[in-house]
């Protein structure tokens, strides 16, 4: 991919991460495609076949890949409708998981462009750190990947795909209420 294309999309990415910062959601969902879909899904842990340090509790956890499978259990499996829904209950006033909100802060990095399948979409890889402050005590640290598919429409880019793969096993998080 030329490097263009390169800083064209970091830019992008860094300008959604902004927005979602500053809690300008709707800003932020207007980033995405009308027929978005959006996932993301976790982690397990799994072992060689040949390991003596643990016993397997059974067949599932000997190696194989850690990723979820794609028709799995996700964390959040999301349409636009659903991140509408979600934007319009944060400003009802009754999101006790966002009372007080939220402060975030979202950092990037790692990006690569590849071609997508079709001319007017690009294949994106990244990682993401999300760190999450609420109230005096609470702090949370989401870590993992991303593979977004970002298409060309009226041009500009938006987001047409989103997999989001937690690096965690186990959520510590008391909720999953912010965006990533």
């Amino acid at each position: 991919m030329p490097d263009e294309f390169l800083r064209e999309v970091e830019q992008f990415l860094y300008r959604e991460a902004r927005l979602l910062d500053e809690r300008r959601f709707h800003e932020w969902l207007d980033l995405f495609t009308d027929d978005v879909h959006y996932r993301m899904t976790g982690r397990s842990s799994r072992y060689p076949a040949s390991s003596k340090a643990v016993a397997p509790t059974g067949p599932d956890c000997l190696e194989g890949t850690d990723l979820a499978e794609t028709e799995g259990l996700a964390i959040l499996d999301e349409t636009k409708a659903t991140l509408r829904g979600r934007i319009a209950r944060l400003e009802t006033g009754m999101a006790w998981a966002e009372d007080p909100p939220s402060r975030t802060r979202h950092i990037i990095t790692n990006v690569e462009v590849a071609a997508g399948d079709v001319d007017s979409e690009l294949t994106v890889y990244s990682n993401f750190i999300v760190y999450r402050n609420r109230s005096e005590l609470e702090q949370d640290f989401y870590v993992g990947a991303r593979q977004d598919v970002l298409r060309r429409a009226g041009g500009t880019w938006k987001i047409a795909r989103r997999k989001l793969i937690l690096d965690q096993n186990v959520l510590l998080a008391k909720n999953v209420s912010i965006f990533f």
